[in-house]
């Protein structure tokens, strides 16, 4: 019996993919992933803080504290290892994804 795949990608592959574009805080994070998803991904602290412990922990991301308008932030950059795991998700997010689109939309057909 073949086992079922688990869906690829997720909440962490999009932090990652935000963090690929430059140094951000938390709330700059749950701010454009709510814009760039057309409130898809709309997430709360609660959600986005164990997500990014969770990134730092297995060395995707690093942190630091840092100023932003009188306020002392955490700011989150991607490392080496994060971009890494980033291009293996997204291919097999993309992987996932035309295959989904294949039995939606009926399948592709090899000419005999």
């Amino acid at each position: 019996m073949a086992r079922e795949k688990t869906i690829p990608g997720g909440t962490g592959m999009l932090l990652l993919s935000l963090l690929s574009q430059g140094e951000m805080y938390g709330y700059q994070m749950i701010a454009a992933l709510r814009e760039r998803s057309n409130h898809v991904f709309d997430l709360k602290a609660g959600t986005l803080y164990p997500l990014l412990h969770s990134l730092e922990a297995q060395g995707y991301v690093t942190s630091r504290d840092g100023e932003a308008g009188g306020r002392v932030r955490r700011y989150y950059a991607i490392t080496s290892a994060g971009r890494d795991a980033l291009t293996r998700q997204a291919e097999e997010w993309r992987t996932y994804a035309e295959g989904v689109r294949g039995v939606l939309e009926g399948g592709v057909f090899c000419g005999a």
